[in-house]
């Protein structure tokens, strides 16, 4: 009998489509840091211990960041906050001129807002059955948020697409991306898209680890076809993104960084006032403003081997001004985002427009 039954439930169809439908039907909604003015919350806060108390010193830093007018602001981006919610808040970062420069991992820009610019959704999981069952829908998870895994194959041919219409040379991954953000331009579906945008405000995007996302598929497609049949085909240059970068921190003097997460983005950073030095630029100042958010624990190494007070003995950063928050970005970030657009700092900022510096 108990044979019979499994063999007639598992010649039941499943309902596949209906299923999947199911799963991806509440779409994140990206917090708006326009709508609501956390200022007074962040003072309190500032007045309290622990976390709040950090969060309350990284928030003045960054203000001083955009009221210091020599200051050029790098946003440096790790991590799935984009995917979970803060999307628009980094494209406000843009439009606002809170932000002269990007640093982020290819998943956050070409997984997360290159994909949702070509109008696909991130969704939040209302259930997580077991993953097995989500890779037969073809759904990806990341942490309690779904991918259309179909969708973002989209973007692994329109990557393969933009490719396919460059000059075979070499391209730093900022002049990459860049095109993206013309195509978003012209093809697009969403305004509040941080590559857009950055297109837009000659705002420049980085990412050093770029191949390691859904960008990597589209870009070894056109290597491949284009070698058999025996065509040249792009390549990119990460020897050019560090010394791109480098040549922002010579021209810049002063900066500030925001970093969310760590790893490759936030070395890579920290590393231009070093390759400054070593291309001669004996003068070239560490980074004078610093804020950190991360859930990372150093004692394992895990914070990328090193807290900002540790990367000031390699030269990189001021120890004067420099904040930790161990925090989970998505939680703190919408409240010193919004803290800082409503004081207003931003309104007094000339626009740096580095993008042009490559043009």
């Amino acid at each position: 009998m108990t044979d019979t039954l499994i063999k007639t439930a598992a010649a039941q169809p499943v309902d596949t489509t209906n299923r999947k439908a199911e799963l991806l039907s509440k779409q994140v909604k990206h917090i708006d840091i326009t709508s609501f003015d956390a200022r007074p919350i962040v003072d309190a806060m500032a007045d309290m211990s622990f976390t709040s108390r950090d969060l309350g010193r990284a928030t003045k830093i960054y203000n001083d960041m955009l009221a210091d007018k020599d200051c050029t602001v790098c946003l440096v981006i790790a991590g799935s906050t984009s995917a979970g919610g803060c999307m628009d808040l980094y494209a406000e970062l843009i439009r606002n001129n809170m932000v002269d420069v990007v640093v982020a991992t290819g998943a956050t820009i070409v997984d997360m807002d290159f994909f949702e610019g070509l109008g696909h959704k991130h969704y939040q999981a209302l259930e997580i059955p077991d993953d097995d069952t989500l890779r037969s829908l073809y759904i990806d998870r990341i942490y309690d948020t779904y991918i259309d895994e179909e969708a973002l194959q989209n973007v692994d041919h329109t990557i393969f697409e933009i490719a396919e219409t460059l000059e075979a040379k070499p391209y730093s991954s900022r002049a990459f991306i860049r095109e993206m953000g013309k195509y978003l331009v012209e093809h697009g579906k969403k305004d509040n898209s941080l590559v857009k945008l950055a297109y837009e405000h000659d705002v420049p995007i980085f990412c050093p680890a770029f191949v390691d996302s859904s960008a990597g598929f589209g870009l070894v497609k056109h290597q491949v076809d284009r070698a058999k049949a025996g065509q040249p085909y792009m390549v990119l240059d990460a020897i050019a993104d560090f010394r791109e970068l480098t040549q922002i921190k010579i021209e810049a003097g002063t900066t500030g960084l925001l970093m969310i997460g760590g790893g490759v983005p936030k070395n890579f950073i920290q590393d231009t006032v070093v390759c400054a030095e070593i291309l001669g630029h004996d003068d070239v100042a560490v980074h004078k403003y610093a804020v950190q958010i991360t859930v990372a624990d150093v004692r394992d190494g895990a914070c990328s081997s090193s807290t900002l007070q540790e990367a000031a003995s390699w030269g990189k950063v001021n120890t004067g001004i420099e904040q930790m928050v161990f925090a989970e970005a998505g939680s703190v970030m919408p409240l010193l985002a919004s803290d800082a657009y409503h004081r207003g700092h931003w309104k007094d900022r000339a626009k740096r427009g580095w993008a042009k510096l490559f043009a």
